[in-house]
């Protein structure tokens, strides 16, 4: 099967192009070809009319074209200036001059808005801070056309939006960019034009007036799509999970308490930072809570390791799934068995292999999983098949508490509407499903409750009738809503 198919794109000087498509659509094969990392069969590459030869990444960066990979590619052992300048290094007298780098380092990290010295070991930044000097490393290569994948998915709020000053003072500058986000409200804010690919073959152009959600959805999916979230009202159920006065090791100043009840699904909003992820990670045991009781239908559950919580019903998928969800060098077989490892197992501890199996031929067809078979090995799936696997793994143990921390990131628009379906009938099925998300349509449009929290405290919870993106913002950054506005 062909990656890619007589695919054509134009980018003119000091222009703003998305390239948009489902995972599998031939966006980053077409990206590495464009950035020199691979070869295409046919076709060529033309820059200010004359056609060139992008044989490899050094070549194509003599032309001004450079890729900014999704997955970070940043030696962590190094400072940060030595990474800006890795394989470039300027010289004097023969040897590396640090005082230049030091210096121009500076110059480019103010550019991207990260005040921190080029003497700092990468290593030691959190991974959005990784993120700007990653881009940073590629405004020092005086690139003419910028190629940025996924740019914002390790961003916080603060950082994305520096980002996009930095965008368009690209922009302003003459400076081509293309750029490829699953996150339309990106899209719609900074391109210029958006250039859609579906099944390896353009799927249609949008000039900038044309550039709406439904316009992009449509293109992509190649049907129109009215409504992607569908959640209708749900009945009252009784409480299934609740938490009273949890203190996490990260906010030990702040209680956290809540309820989250059967056939319901719970979000969790906030700005970067607010504890979210904090409190997921303490509910299913693997940070310790410093103090607070959990209940499971009324039964106090001592949550120490992660075992603990698997054993009373919960399962939890994680912000990273490539880090901590799965193992990449596995089959989907073996991933789905991961979690009942325990369960699957005759007398001293030998794997029931037939169980694992039939496990994951159930999860598959449940789960319309998209692979040749279960033997197939998970890191060839697009990111919402590897998604899906995730899930998956927990389904096949029958919970009653599925945690969800960003469970779309990084996903395109037709996976995302199959993960949005699946909790609608997981939810109607009675399992209890909490949800941490950083995108607002995610939190409106799934949510019938909304919890939201602000340094580590639940500042405010609102029901669905009282859902909106100003209700759910004054509340994320530690305002009170008002009885009228609520």
């Amino acid at each position: 099967m062909q990656a890619l198919q007589d695919v054509s794109l134009s980018l003119g000087e000091g222009e703003v192009l998305a390239v948009l498509g489902e995972n599998g659509a031939g966006k980053s094969t077409l990206m590495k070809i464009l950035a020199g990392v691979q070869q295409s069969d046919t076709g060529s590459i033309r820059i200010h009319g004359e056609p060139v030869q992008l044989d490899s990444c050094r070549t194509a960066m003599s032309h001004g074209v450079v890729l900014i990979h999704q997955e970070l590619n940043l030696a962590d052992n190094l400072d940060i200036g030595a990474n800006i300048f890795l394989g470039r290094e300027p010289r004097r007298f023969g040897l590396i001059d640090r005082r230049t780098i030091e210096r121009e380092s500076r110059r480019f990290l103010d550019m991207v808005g990260l005040d921190e010295s080029p003497n700092k070991l990468v290593g030691e930044l959190t991974i959005g801070r990784q993120q700007m000097v990653e881009i940073a490393k590629a405004l020092s290569t005086e690139a003419k056309v910028l190629i940025m994948d996924e740019p914002t998915s390790s961003l916080s709020g603060r950082e994305t939006e520096r980002l996009f000053e930095v965008v368009k003072d690209l922009r302003k500058r003459g400076v081509s960019i293309i750029y490829i986000s699953h996150r339309l409200g990106e899209v719609i804010e900074l391109a210029d034009r958006v250039t859609v690919l579906r099944d390896g073959k353009n799927a249609g152009d949008l000039a900038k007036e044309e550039i709406t959600h439904d316009n992009m959805v449509r293109l992509m999916v190649g049907r129109d799509v009215s409504k992607i979230f569908n959640r209708k009202p749900t009945t009252a159920h009784e409480v299934l999970f609740k938490v009273t006065d949890l203190v996490t090791p990260t906010w030990p100043q702040h209680r956290v308490s809540f309820e989250v009840r059967a056939g319901e699904i719970v979000g969790i909003s906030g700005l970067v930072g607010a504890g979210r992820t904090e409190v997921l990670r303490c509910l299913f045991g693997i940070d310790r809570a410093m103090s607070g009781t959990i209940e499971m239908n009324g039964v106090t559950l001592q949550l120490d390791k992660p075992y603990d919580a698997i054993r009373h019903g919960i399962g939890l998928i994680p912000e990273d799934r490539k880090k901590e969800g799965l193992v990449l060098e596995m089959p989907i077989s073996s991933n789905i068995g991961l979690a009942g490892l325990r369960k699957n197992q005759f007398a001293f501890g030998v794997l029931n292999q037939r169980q694992e199996s039939d496990d994951a031929a159930k999860m598959i067809q449940q789960m319309r999983i998209r692979t040749p078979n279960a033997a197939q090995i998970v890191q060839f799936l697009s990111g919402g098949n590897q998604q899906k696997v995730v899930i998956g793994k927990w389904l096949a143990l029958g919970p009653r508490l599925l945690l969800l921390d960003e469970p779309t990131r990084g996903i395109d628009v037709g996976a995302k509407q199959e993960i949005y379906r699946l909790m609608e009938d997981l939810a109607a099925q009675g399992l209890a499903i909490l949800f941490v998300s950083s995108e607002m349509e995610e939190i409106l449009g799934m949510s019938d409750r909304v919890l939201v929290m602000h340094e580590g405290r639940i500042s405010g919870e609102l029901a669905r009738k009282d859902l909106s993106e100003e209700a759910v913002m004054f509340l994320a950054t530690g305002k009170e809503l008002s009885k009228s506005s609520a």
